[in-house]
């Protein structure tokens, strides 16, 4: 929802969750998209940004072997099935290092290194390339949007289910310095070792530089725990005392230690368990998930005997930290809590993308 939020302020018009069924010409040379619905949208210029595909022409020609993902077979010094040739780059097949399947990642840094490979090892030098993990970014009108490693649907896919996520909103700087803007993050990780296996975030300000730690990270087999122990630059104008890498990795601790259990945002809209928002009222008038019951944090102490003991309770709050608090106390006394990750900010941007309802 950020960058939708972004984008819309920008004077861009957003049609989502519909597909292209055709372009048509008009009479004054201009085009027309048309929707599957049916929507007719008129345009100067229609781009297709809907990904590439390895150009494997002179590849096929030559013999060489073909993956299931459309591109050249190369080993790990980037020889092909013909030992006398080598290829690198966007044609190329590689190992994603999360999920260990082959891939096609057409980025320049893979491609770059896997020159520097090909050379070495043409020349007998016995040097391997590590395989990709996908790190990217991304500026679209001012506003920056950054991953590294798997994405959750990527590592389902791959048929990973042994991992955890959190969400995390936290400024790019110190908050009592003019000008924090927040990063909107999700991290996620291994259970029960907490190894970090990938990593997205969307701001307008040292986005890229949080997701450039977290991939240094994973290219180390690194984990939540080395994440919350990073030392990392601090002044108030460059950034927190507990840099948002920082707490993506104490939230994660937190998940693995049992401090803070988490429910799953996307098995919202099948739970019986009752959503508690632990935010002010006026908050909770301004807007909140559906059927949720308000108590604030601030009344929760002298009002918790209210909640049911027989049933789970899913907490949310603004971005997560007020949950926290709440969910800490109720587990204490015996309360069934967890804390949804990320609070009612995040349940924003996973409802405009139309994962909960």
């Amino acid at each position: 929802i950020p960058l939708m939020e972004h984008l819309a302020a920008k004077g861009v018009r957003l049609h989502l969750g519909d597909g292209l069924a055709g372009i048509e010409a008009r009479a004054d040379h201009g085009l027309v998209v048309v929707a599957e619905s049916g929507v007719r949208l008129p345009a100067d210029l229609v781009i297709l940004a809907i990904g590439v595909r390895p150009e494997t022409a002179l590849a096929r020609d030559a013999g060489l072997q073909i993956g299931p993902r459309g591109g050249v077979v190369v080993d790990a010094q980037m020889r092909t099935s013909d030992p006398n040739i080598w290829a690198v780059g966007d044609a190329v097949e590689v190992c994603d290092v999360l999920t260990g399947q082959e891939t096609v990642l057409p980025l320049a840094g893979p491609a770059n290194r896997q020159g520097r490979v090909a050379a070495e090892s043409i020349a007998g030098r016995a040097t391997q390339f590590r395989g990709v993990q996908a790190t990217a970014v991304v500026g679209v009108l001012g506003l920056t949007v950054a991953s590294t490693g798997a994405s959750e649907k990527g590592l389902r896919r791959a048929g990973v289910t042994n991992f955890e996520k959190v969400y995390l909103h936290p400024g790019h700087h110190a908050g009592y310095y003019p000008g924090a803007r927040p990063i909107h993050l999700k991290l996620l990780f291994s259970v029960p070792d907490g190894r970090i296996l990938g990593a997205q975030a969307v701001g307008s300000e040292g986005v890229e530089k949080r997701i450039d730690v977290i991939a240094t990270a994973i290219q180390f087999g690194g984990t939540v725990h080395d994440l919350a122990e990073g030392e990392f630059c601090y002044a108030p104008q460059f950034g927190a005392a507990k840099d948002p890498v920082n707490l993506a990795g104490m939230l994660g601790e937190n998940v693995l230690n049992g401090d803070m259990p988490v429910a799953d945002w996307l098995a919202l809209g099948r739970t019986d368990a009752l959503v508690l928002d632990v935010r002010e009222p006026d908050e909770f008038a301004g807007g909140h998930v559906p059927q949720a019951v308000n108590l604030p944090l601030s009344h929760l102490r002298a009002r918790y005997r209210e909640l049911p003991r027989d049933r789970d309770l899913w907490i949310c709050c603004g971005v997560g930290q007020r949950a926290y608090y709440a969910t800490r106390f109720l587990t204490q006394l015996g309360y069934r809590a967890q804390n949804l990750s990320g609070g009612y900010t995040t349940y924003r941007a996973l409802k405009a993308a139309g994962l909960v309802s």
